[in-house]
């Protein structure tokens, strides 16, 4: 399905159904020994899903570890993005030399809980959603607005390590096209990334799960240098893994 919003250089895997917990390298399965059942089942999956992923850029199979905050630390090269909702798990990852930043994020596509679109939507954001809903009924359009924002999340955290709040994003979701922008507000935030101020993505809505994804193609003279590396809202529960 995350194909589908996808540039081609970009390889990722997704699955409706879970791996085994044994499917998972022994420094991988020790990250979430500990964890709940739901935690070890989602944590596998994903992995596999970045593993098939990582193969299908051509990187050698290795252990995928994470930060202490739990983000996956991608091999040296490489951007990537996990994400998992309940009944799907997806991973994507590119080549750093042709990729700045990526990020994806799967969403139920189901009510936001009373209240939380006053928490994390702007008054324009929320007239926007108040007109997708009434003229495109049949999807949660606060719900795809909640995804969007973790996506610019997913897409920032990783470059820059600093925290982004909801309202520091401003979204507009075009209905028909398929597609959404992200712009930053903060003057300290765009100024200190310029080239990470402004987002472009794509969003799909299948089997009841609402999928958005952003990839952001590095500067063209970053594309012939192949030492390039990467670089290494709070409110309702985010996570980069």
């Amino acid at each position: 399905m995350i194909e589908s919003l996808l540039p081609p250089h970009v390889r990722s895997f997704d699955t409706f159904e879970d791996v085994p917990f044994s499917s998972l390298y022994p420094e991988e399965a020790a990250l979430v020994r500990n964890s709940v059942e739901h935690r070890r089942r989602e944590f596998a999956t994903a992995r596999h899903c970045a593993h098939r992923a990582l193969a299908a850029l051509g990187v050698p199979p290795a252990p995928l570890l994470a930060t202490p905050r739990g983000a996956p630390v991608w091999p040296a090269a490489v951007r990537g993005s996990i994400t998992h909702a309940t009944g799907y798990r997806a991973a994507v990852v590119a080549d750093a030399s042709r990729v700045a930043a990526i990020g994806i994020d799967a969403e139920l596509d189901r009510p936001l809980p009373d209240g939380v679109l006053e928490s994390i939507a702007l008054p324009l954001e929320r007239a926007q959603v108040k007109r997708h809903t009434a003229l495109h009924p049949g999807i949660h359009w606060g719900k795809l607005l909640f995804s969007a924002k973790e996506c610019v999340y997913k897409a920032w955290f990783p470059q820059t390590s600093q925290e982004l709040e909801f309202e520091d994003a401003l979204i507009r979701i075009d209905p028909l096209a398929g597609t959404f922008s992200a712009r930053l507000l903060p003057p300290a935030l765009v100024s200190a990334e310029p080239e990470l101020s402004v987002f472009a993505g794509r969003w799909t809505v299948r089997e009841g799960i609402i999928v958005t994804a952003i990839v952001l193609d590095a500067p063209p003279a970053a594309h012939d240098d192949r030492a390039h590396g990467p670089g290494l809202l709070r409110a309702p529960a985010r996570s980069l893994s």
